[in-house]
């Protein structure tokens, strides 16, 4: 009963997040806020408007079919059917039992792919995003589908055999592997994995190239490459972003990124990107990920040492299996109610870049010019109820991100204003 209510929960507190943001974009859709009049046209408002509240009725039906799914899966007694049936076919080594958990995946994954279509070739079609193909589509389902055979399966297997290994201490070195494999895929992600899914090609040499590598020393940042990505192939959606590790790491723009912003708009979005790094987000972000991950893995150990708790489910008390796989469909009800503060702190390094690329410009227009043309392009919701945003977004609004430049920029040349008059007292 107390997962039921959990489920329920979550689920009710989507809907009403959905209905309420629905009802704040339709009261501000009159007309373009007093705010964008002039940088955004009416047409476009309008579309985005659309846009936002076709994303969110598609939303409350995915959400809806995500718990109603949930709930079958976890009280129908399939799992332990399912579970079962594996064993009687593969015996019950740990293989089988890491087959049992790559084939629920798979097949939950499956489920969904109906609700990805759509939201590819319907949703993002209408509102001319979308550019894939849908060869492109499934192939790269295919590709994803192995990679997780190839890379997930080896690794589950390792984490129920050091349970056999290890004892009650298992957990603690089923992290250490699960961390380890994580940040050895960040330093490998972008010459084994990202290339399969994309082309990466060397910003060509020019002016662009020369003024993003003198803003990276400016910084004191020094990348491995820039690269351009062919995000175009698959949406008209645009993004830049950092990847890999130390010496290995490079800055990547979309292709349409780069056809969107002129030179001094990309280069604030760099200096955002550089922002990032010189302020630790990085890090930080990883840190607050693995630390994530060890408590996932004592919850787990707890967990399964509960005959309740498996029992409830229809599985044999001790299997570690069935306990790694209830922890991974449970473990949404829960944290769903957490992402207020993830996203706060999210949020928080957003504001810090943003300061940090407008002192490294010595200006806030560019970046400000950047922000606006990504929120039109890519037809964001510029009126979010602040409850919505609060919970889901992990950057600040665009007004939000303006207001906190103009502020940031007030405090800079107040504090210039103070030292010129101190510089100016007669006998000093």
């Amino acid at each position: 009963m107390l997962c039921a209510g959990l489920i329920g929960a979550k689920w009710a507190a989507q809907i009403w997040l959905e209905c309420l943001n629905q009802r704040h974009v339709r009261h501000h859709a009159r007309e373009v806020p007093p705010a964008f009049a002039g940088t955004v046209t009416p047409e476009t408002y309008a579309k985005s408007v659309e846009y936002t509240l076709a994303k969110s009725r598609f939303d409350m039906i995915e959400l809806t079919w995500g718990a109603v799914l949930l709930a079958v899966v976890l009280f129908s007694g399939v799992l332990p059917w399912f579970h079962q049936t594996i064993r009687h076919a593969a015996g019950s080594s740990i293989w089988a039992d890491a087959g049992f958990l790559v084939a629920v995946g798979v097949a939950l994954a499956v489920l969904d792919l109906p609700f990805e279509w759509h939201a590819q070739f319907q949703l993002e079609e209408r509102f001319g995003f979308n550019t894939t193909t849908a060869a492109t589509w499934w192939l790269d389902r295919v590709k994803g589908l192995l990679l997780a055979l190839a890379l997930g399966y080896p690794l589950l297997a390792l984490i129920l055999k050091l349970v056999g290994w290890l004892g009650a201490g298992w957990w603690f070195w089923a992290w250490v592997c699960v961390a380890a494999f994580q940040l050895l895929l960040l330093l490998a992600a972008p010459f084994l994995i990202l290339p399969l899914f994309n082309k990466f090609t060397p910003l060509p040499p020019g002016e662009l190239r020369d003024a993003l590598l003198a803003l990276g020393r400016r910084a004191g940042f020094r990348a491995g490459d820039i690269q351009v990505m062919d995000g175009s192939k698959r949406s008209r959606h645009s993004n830049a972003f950092f990847t890999g590790l130390g010496r290995f790491r490079k800055i990547v723009l979309f292709d349409t990124l780069v056809r969107q912003l002129d030179r001094g708009e990309l280069e604030s979005v760099l200096a955002h990107e550089i922002g990032h790094y010189k302020k630790g987000h990085i890090p930080k972000t990883i840190a607050l990920s693995l630390g994530g991950g060890l408590l996932a893995f004592w919850l787990i150990s707890l967990l399964a040492g509960q005959p309740w708790f498996l029992a409830g489910f229809g599985f044999a008390p001790g299997e570690m299996a069935p306990a790694l796989l209830l922890f991974a469909l449970l473990s949404g009800v829960v944290t769903f109610w957490l992402l207020p503060l993830f996203h706060f702190l999210s949020r928080r390094h957003e504001y810090e870049a943003d300061a940090f690329a407008a002192a490294l410009m010595q200006q806030r227009q560019p970046l400000i010019a950047a922000l606006r043309k990504l929120n039109e392009k890519n037809l964001s919701n510029l009126t979010p109820h602040p409850f919505y945003s609060g919970f889901y977004y992990s950057h600040p609004t665009l007004l939000e991100r303006e207001a906190a430049l103009a502020a940031t920029d007030a405090k800079r040349q107040d504090g210039g204003s103070r030292m010129e008059s101190a510089a100016g007292k007669p006998g000093e």
